[in-house]
């Protein structure tokens, strides 16, 4: 396989960072606390920090999914994305602050069928969604509204890649190093058979 090509830009804090990135920065810290890995570098951008930021907080906010499913459609991505930084960190997040069930947790890190229908349904479908570069089939839609979803969340599932696209491929261009706190929740890409 070929290697990836690693940014050499260094991560930005709340010290160095630009007008625009030192206030989102500094909006991180005193959410979390601290400023994970993937925040620091993707900081070089403004842009693309701000963008994800407002992103995720609509997803979040208004995105009409449960703190759980929120973290099924984060998973999912990071997952067909093979961004291990998010996969570490979504499953922390999934298992200490959205309630998302054991098993439901190991399914989505080991690429296996969901344990919850409803769970599954919306796993596939984002997985559709992402593998079609948005163009799924009729029939892919009216198994996800079967399974209780409205249109509107297809409309936020994409929100949703959107956001992840941008992390995901930051991690993937940065290599960022998982965070301490994410640390017991390490995760690979699967090996290619």
């Amino acid at each position: 396989m070929t290697e990836i090509a690693r940014l050499t830009l260094e991560k930005k804090s709340r010290d160095n960072a630009e007008p625009r990135a030192k206030a989102a920065l500094e909006a991180v810290q005193k959410g979390l606390g601290f400023v994970p890995n993937m925040y620091a570098n993707m900081a070089n951008s403004p842009g693309a920090l701000e963008t994800y930021g407002v992103g995720y907080g609509f997803f979040r906010g208004e995105g009409g999914f449960t703190p759980a499913e929120q973290e099924v459609v984060f998973l999912t991505i990071s997952h067909e994305n093979g961004c291990e930084y998010c996969m570490a960190a979504h499953s922390m997040v999934g298992e200490k602050m959205s309630g998302v069930p054991a098993p439901v947790l190991h399914a989505l890190r080991s690429g296996l069928p969901l344990p919850d229908a409803k769970l599954q349904a919306l796993s596939v479908f984002t997985r559709v969604m992402v593998a079609s570069r948005g163009k799924p089939t009729r029939q892919d839609l009216q198994l996800f509204l079967a399974a209780g979803f409205s249109e509107r969340q297809v409309l936020e599932i994409i929100l949703a890649i959107a956001v992840k696209t941008i992390s995901n491929y930051s991690n993937h261009v940065f290599h960022t190093e998982v965070d301490p706190v994410f640390a017991a929740y390490r995760w690979e890409t699967p090996k290619a058979a």
